[in-house]
């Protein structure tokens, strides 16, 4: 049984490594490979490409077993090398997302963020005032000046729903849940989190493991793109596919901090009486700011000021 546990085991990781940090550092060699032989002035030449792995293969050293291991070896190495770097650089961008305003360059980004939602923000109030206005009065452009307060609504949302603090959006909306239930129930949510993970259901777990790593991945194919871009330099289609890897990890960033972050409040909402019964708080026709601040005080493990 055990070595029946073991082996599923090494498989489960050994299939994690090759989809994590093997295929794609394959597929990066092969790119690096492809800009060294081509570059930019023969990018679309196959034949050359084609040319250059006929001559590896016909090359005397190509036909010993002991050459062969050993370029295949390094291969896999350099893959497995690639695949580390992709990872520790992932882990920087998705640092780098929920980084606090520190520095002039991070402060920069918060302030500028917080500027454009402060206009759009007075933009849609602006457009809210005249269409009701418009609405009071009777006017005929009242249906008009609601679509544009509509459309000013939609404009300020997308830069968030209150005034952005982060230099990126997606720390922003991951401090959200902690912020509101601050607001709503003075609950602190970092000390109460843990003890929520262990009351939520396998099933609700595996919806905010999910989440948290289709955030991680996210950030990896950032990482991916940057090193595309990099290696535009040297062959410029590589640099098209950076651009589109960037592009596309930064949105699937977004949609899973969004997911991550309302599954968080989600589970804090439907459980905070659950933890109050489990630690042995009343909660009875207990009002919910009542009843968040004695979970804070007693998970912070303050007391009461005698």
């Amino acid at each position: 049984m055990t070595s029946g546990f073991l082996s599923a085991l090494g498989g489960r990781i050994a299939e994690r490594w090759l989809a994590a940090l093997a295929l794609p550092g394959l597929l990066f060699l092969s790119a690096v490979t492809t800009a060294v032989v081509l570059g930019h002035g023969h990018w679309y030449d196959v034949e050359r490409l084609r040319a250059w792995i006929d001559t590896l293969a016909d090359s005397p050293a190509s036909h010993s077993a002991g050459t062969v291991v050993l370029v295949a070896a390094g291969v896999l190495a350099g893959a497995a090398v690639a695949g580390a770097a992709a990872q520790s650089l992932g882990t920087g961008v998705e640092l780098l997302w929920c980084a606090e305003p520190y520095g002039p360059v991070l402060r920069y980004l918060a302030e500028r963020r917080s500027r454009r939602w402060r206009a759009a923000d007075a933009a849609f109030r602006s457009a809210l005032v005249a269409a009701g206005r418009a609405r009071i009065a009777g006017r005929d452009e009242a249906d008009r000046l609601t679509d544009l307060a509509e459309r000013r609504y939609a404009d300020r949302d997308r830069l968030g729903p209150a005034v952005p603090r982060h230099p990126f959006g997606t720390g922003d909306r991951l401090a959200a849940p902690a912020q509101r239930l601050w607001h709503a129930h003075q609950l602190d949510l970092t000390a109460a989190w843990p003890h929520l993970w262990l009351l939520a259901s396998d099933g609700t777990r595996a919806e905010l493991q999910g989440a948290r790593a289709r955030l991680t991945d996210s950030a990896r194919l950032c990482a991916w793109g940057a090193g595309y871009l990099v290696l535009g330099l040297w062959w410029w289609p590589a640099a098209l596919a950076g651009a589109v890897a960037v592009t596309s990890g930064v949105r699937r960033g977004r949609a899973a901090a969004e997911a991550f972050a309302e599954l968080t409040e989600a589970l804090a909402d439907l459980h905070v009486r659950d933890l109050a019964t489990a630690l042995g708080i009343e909660h009875e026709g207990v009002d919910d700011r009542v009843l968040g601040e004695r979970l804070t005080r007693l998970l912070r493990k303050e007391r009461r000021a005698e």
